[in-house]
Order: C-alpha cells, then structure tokens, then sequence
C-alpha cells in the first residue's frame, strides 16, 4: 500500500491497482473488471457466511 495525494485528499492504494492505472485502456479495462469480479465473490462470501451464523 502507498499513499497517494489526490484531488479529493491523500488515499492509500495498493501497487497493483497503481501499475494498473499506469497501462494501456485495455489492460486498465482488464484490471478493472478482475477487481470487480473479486471484490463481488468477496461480497457474496460474506453474505453467505452471515446467513450460516444467523440459522
């Protein structure tokens, strides 16, 4: 992680999304929809583990 100074205030990002950003459109597309795929399998991991914890 490193923290960067943006328009909006310092933000810490991770090096990988950094050399992301750094790239080509498409490779920056490809990054982006990886991420996104991650943090919903992520997401879904989490509901399913709180529903197990409610029953």
């Amino acid at each position: 992680m490193q923290l960067f100074v943006t328009r909006n205030g310092k933000r810490w990002r991770c090096e990988r999304s950094i050399k992301g950003a750094l790239a080509d459109k498409e490779t920056r597309d490809a990054f982006g929809r990886q991420a996104s795929e991650a943090n919903k399998a992520e997401a879904q991991a989490r509901i399913r583990m709180a529903a197990k914890t409610e029953q």
